[in-house]
């Protein structure tokens, strides 16, 4: 801690800031924003709802503003709009709740307690309008194309007696079956939620509890309901003096679902795809250090036919554009049967030119002296690779073997020719693409679990980032 402080204390001139040192730290805090400010945005919206993100909230932390339902009912007397103060935070989340969390709560006992427009507003809320007509029609035989006929044509519509089936229902039944198939005058009913905001009577003054859709401070008046429903219709409050309570409250299940295999609408287990990452990086790292040093343990120590040949041809890989050899290594991936396998992952990047030429140049510092040595010493000549050259070669061997480890954890292209076909071998960049699918948007998982992909080959570059800098500053050095 005392030399991070002294080397950021540091100054150039003698007891006071230069014009250099403000430069300095001008650039360094720069540069931190331009790293930290994206990744500090990922890591709060992470944390934040489904729905706030959804109304592109562009609040920094996960809040939202305390809330309300606002019903619509349609009946025989028309459509009614009117507000419900004091619901539990399930109720008015329902939407965004996983199959097991929804499984949990007692909704027929909820409902029990509720009677009124209030209670045909919620039970289409909570989804108990089609459960509850089918328990009708099996408890009352009848007939079983009511089930089908929301879908019908208008032909075959025509055709149905559906006027006879409702007269035999008394009162409460005929209403929970035409909201069900959406016979005039009923249809299904709706349930939004709207801000709760604390504000004057534009006639009385008095504190007035209003429901808004939107709450915009900057502006002069906003549109809004009483919560009392004391007045039908829209009210225009002013904003001077208004009050809406934000409440922050971290949306953890983001994280938590994923990796439990319990996110909804996805059919992935993000779980197994860490581990499958985390193979690939691990063996693919191994394979790698050893096959670019044994490449470049030749090229740097031994004398043959070619050798220049064979060097110039592993550097012009590198001029060569990853996507064009793209079909060629699908080809291959599939003509050994790695299709499907996370060895198509693997062994296709085992060697890379990059890491042949970062070692072959190191290992030319490295003393032919030590060799001969060895050898009037009767070792063999992986001996002296694996007990001499290797150890010698460590700081480049540990920067070539992070540099692996991002590679490898952060690889979208290849993962995507080689195992897009077995959802269980996907790795972490392959299951950030099925958060986000023609039918379904799970941004709040996809951001969660971005986070979760970024602390691997974060905590790598933090706590290893000094043998990248020593291992390529000595690369090629005597």
């Amino acid at each position: 801690m005392s030399t991070a402080r002294a080397f950021l204390t540091r100054t150039h001139g003698k007891g006071r800031l230069s014009w250099v040192d403000w430069l300095t730290y001008g650039y360094l805090i720069l540069g931190f924003l331009l790293i930290l400010l994206p990744v500090g945005w990922i890591a709060l919206n992470s944390v934040k709802s489904r729905a706030q993100l959804e109304r592109q909230d562009i609040a920094l932390l996960p809040s939202d503003f305390e809330r309300v339902a606002r019903a619509t009912v349609y009946g025989p007397d028309g459509r009614e709009i009117f507000i419900i103060p004091g619901l539990p935070d399930w109720v008015l989340n329902w939407s965004d709740l996983s199959e097991q969390e929804r499984a949990a709560r007692d909704v027929p006992g909820f409902l029990a307690g509720l009677n009124g427009r209030e209670f045909y507003a919620l039970r289409s809320h909570l989804g108990q309008v089609p459960p509850q007509t089918r328990a009708l029609i099996d408890a009352r035989g009848l007939p079983e194309w009511l089930l089908r006929y929301p879908s019908m044509p208008a032909a075959t519509r025509a055709d149905l007696d559906l006027n006879a089936v409702l007269a035999d229902l008394t009162p409460g039944e005929t209403r929970l079956v035409s909201e069900f198939l959406g016979v005039a005058p009923f249809q299904p009913n709706r349930l939004v939620t709207q801000i709760l905001v604390t504000a004057p009577d534009p006639e009385t003054g008095v504190p007035t509890q209003w429901a808004a859709p939107s709450f915009d401070p900057s502006r002069d008046v906003f549109a809004a309901r009483r919560v009392d429903n004391s007045v039908d219709g829209v009210v225009r409050v002013p904003t001077a003096g208004a009050v809406a309570n934000r409440i922050v409250e971290p949306s953890w299940g983001n994280y938590l679902e994923p990796l439990t295999g319990r996110a909804y609408g996805v059919n992935v287990n993000f779980a197994s795809c860490f581990t499958n990452s985390l193979l690939v990086t691990v063996i693919a790292t191994f394979l790698t250090l050893l096959i670019n040093s044994m490449a470049a343990f030749s090229l740097s120590k031994y004398r043959f036919r070619g050798q220049i040949t064979f060097f110039l041809v592993i550097l012009a890989t590198l001029m060569v554009p990853p996507t064009i050899t793209l079909v060629g290594v699908f080809k291959a991936i599939s003509a050994t049967g790695l299709s499907g396998s996370i060895w198509g992952v693997i062994i296709p990047g085992a060697a890379t030119p990059a890491g042949v030429f970062l070692l072959r140049q190191y290992m030319l510092t490295i003393p032919d002296e030590l060799m001969e040595a060895a050898r009037m010493d009767a070792a063999s000549e992986w001996k002296i690779y694996w007990r001499i050259i290797l150890p010698l070669a460590l700081p480049a061997l540990a920067a070539l073997g992070i540099l692996s480890v991002i590679w490898r954890w952060n690889d979208l292209i290849l993962p995507l020719v080689a195992i897009a076909t077995t959802k269980e071998a996907y790795t972490i960049q392959l299951c950030l693409l099925e958060f986000r699918g023609e039918y379904v948007s799970q941004e709040n998982y996809r951001l969660a679990m971005t986070v979760v992909s970024l602390i691997p080959t974060t905590l790598v570059f933090v706590f290893l980032q000094k043998y990248i800098t020593t291992g390529i500053a000595n690369t090629g050095g005597k």
